[in-house]
């Protein structure tokens, strides 16, 4: 008998087993993958003529084995150790409603893979709701989640710059990563052309220096050398494997169990509590009951919708947490186009090293400029030289020999790109449902996802993409790509919703705490819990209410109220 069940390690999972296990709790954390190990089990030593095919996964094996997997910018030969081949873990869609759905099932999850980005959600992103009427309104505001942001940035290390913007709030941050000479151009330029929009340095979670709480965990200082999605072997950015689970573990408090894929939770109709986690071993097929005074769920927002809707019962019939039937709805993802071009000038200037983060613009749609949708979109970005290698191959006479050496000598031109990421609007219509007939390799029910761009987002990323390239000529550059499509749901991987918070048990499915409306010892904490998404890259919001909801779980275990 545990104190508390996290299920999942990633990032959500991680966080919750470190603050609990912290408070005294004995914690059990269920990961369904294998087990890596930090340093050990990454491949960012790996020299790349170690690497086949140039790090590139053959095409044939691509398709056969990774045809949604392989779509992600960090997927190659060294990284695919990570990766799920899709095969193995289906899921259904309907044919005119493509979803991408990426995984990784080890220990950490995707927290050894993700992009890094950091942003706080603003005081206009928690009213969102309320003030247009999509999705159930957010039972807290940013007053209730600030400190912690403050409490999350501080552990994980966050590099950024104070930037006194109300649509994105500054945190406690360690110093940035500092724009280079043609990002700082743009900068000013934009500044000029634009009144509104700032061009500032991308926020993410790599320490750009090493504090002594980081230091204490083993943690050092970003070597700037861009191999992140590979795991890091310094463990400058965070994950749960260089970070947070080890802080959990050096409490004694902590016990890990891998390849353990939970089934179904277990309810008690009389006392109204959920007693314990039906798991099968991902190797042996066979099952196992974990039992405890209080549940975490950190699967991930679809595994984690996916189990309470298969913990059916007499007393629960669609499944647990249920009654209103918003289990599984308003199922969000960010969405996104952009433009990139050419950038003439500084010829004279170039940068040294590869750093983790570019330049980032804050929402200005529906802040500072209007815009005929709702809410609004921010871009990533950055400006970088090609490389020398580039001028070998331009063809023509000098493709051997000493003028081609000549030519090496100097990198090519500037380019600079924008990535944009809009906010999707609550859909009750966007869903996860479980399939009547398929399941999986463990007997579970597959998980069946409905999700399409509504008329809003199509509005959006119109203006998005005009943007982009407005801003990329109106500072004297050259246009030489623009996104025409929106990538497809699922597709940013920042998927969220579907057992949201909110005020009324009848239009949601968490309340302000993250209980499980009429289940006070059941705790959704990842992305399933979002109300909305903003524009805002999500896992920092995902991390601050699983430490906020793991401090009153704590609190209302030790009142004698779970």
């Amino acid at each position: 008998m545990f104190d508390a069940i996290v299920i999942g390690s990633g990032m959500s999972g991680g966080i919750a087993a470190k603050e609990l296990s912290e408070r005294g709790l004995k914690t059990l954390v269920l990961e369904r993958g294998r087990k890596l190990e930090h340093g050990a089990s990454y491949t960012d030593s790996v020299l790349p003529w170690e690497l086949s095919n140039a790090n590139m996964i053959p095409e044939e094996e691509l398709a056969r084995d990774y045809p949604i997997q392989g779509r992600s910018y960090a997927m190659n030969a060294a990284t695919q150790q990570y990766w799920v081949k899709d095969p193995e873990h289906p899921y259904s869609t309907p044919e005119d409603k493509p979803f991408g759905w990426f995984r990784g099932n080890h220990l950490g999850g995707r927290s050894i893979m993700w992009g890094r980005q950091i942003y706080r959600l603003s005081e206009m992103d928690f009213e969102a709701n309320k003030k247009d009427g999509h999705g159930s309104d957010w039972p807290i505001r940013y007053a209730d989640i600030a400190p912690w942001y403050d409490h999350v940035e501080r552990f994980i290390g966050v590099s950024g710059s104070k930037e006194g913007l109300p649509q994105l709030p500054d945190g406690d941050f360690l110093p940035p990563f500092a724009l280079n000479d043609a990002e700082k151009d743009f900068a000013g330029k934009v500044a000029d052309k634009f009144p509104g929009r700032r061009v500032i340095p991308g926020r993410c979670a790599h320490l750009s220096e090493a504090r002594p709480h980081h230091e204490e965990l083993g943690r050092s200082q970003c070597q700037v050398r861009s191999l992140c999605e590979r795991g890091c072997t310094f463990g400058a950015y965070h994950s749960s494997l260089s970070s947070s689970l080890p802080a959990a573990m050096r409490t004694g408090n902590c016990t890990i169990v891998t390849d353990a894929v939970v089934h179904s939770l277990i309810h008690d109709p009389k006392s109204g509590k959920v007693t314990g986690v039906r798991v099968i071993d991902s190797n042996t097929k066979k099952t196992k009951t974990y039992q405890a005074k209080l549940v975490f769920l950190c699967a991930s927002t679809i595994p984690t919708t996916q189990i309470l809707l298969n913990s059916k019962s007499e007393a629960n019939p669609q499944g647990l947490g249920n009654s209103s039937d918003m289990l599984g709805r308003n199922l969000m993802d960010h969405f996104g186009a952009g433009a990139a071009g050419l950038y003439p000038g500084l010829e004279n200037s170039f940068y040294r090293g590869r750093r983790p983060t570019g330049f980032y613009i804050p929402r200005f749609r529906n802040v500072t400029e209007s815009g005929e949708f709702l809410r609004g979109f921010g871009f990533q970005g950055g400006a970088a030289r090609a490389g020398w290698g580039t001028k070998s191959k331009l063809g023509g006479p000098s493709t051997v020999g000493a003028e081609l050496k000549e030519r090496l000598r100097s990198p090519g031109s500037w380019l600079v790109y924008l990535s944009g990421f809009g906010e999707m609007l609550p859909n009750r219509d966007n869903r996860i449902t479980l399939h009547p007939t398929k399941t999986d390799q463990w007997g579970i029910p597959q998980a069946h996802i409905e999700c399409v761009h509504g008329e809003n987002e199509l509005k959006m990323g119109k203006q998005m993409i005009a943007d982009a390239k407005a801003m990329i000529e109106g500072a004297g550059g050259r246009v030489v790509m623009g996104g025409s499509k929106l990538t497809i749901p699922g597709d940013a991987i920042h998927e969220m919703g579907t057992a949201c918070m909110g005020n009324d048990p009848a239009t949601s499915v968490l309340n302000k705490y993250n209980q499980v409306h009429g289940i006070s010892n059941l705790f959704v904490t990842d992305g399933a819990a979002m109300a909305s998404g903003g524009c805002q890259n999500p896992s920092l919001t995902y991390m601050a209410l699983s430490a906020r909801a793991a401090h009153h779980a704590a609190e209302f275990l030790k009142a004698g109220k779970i």
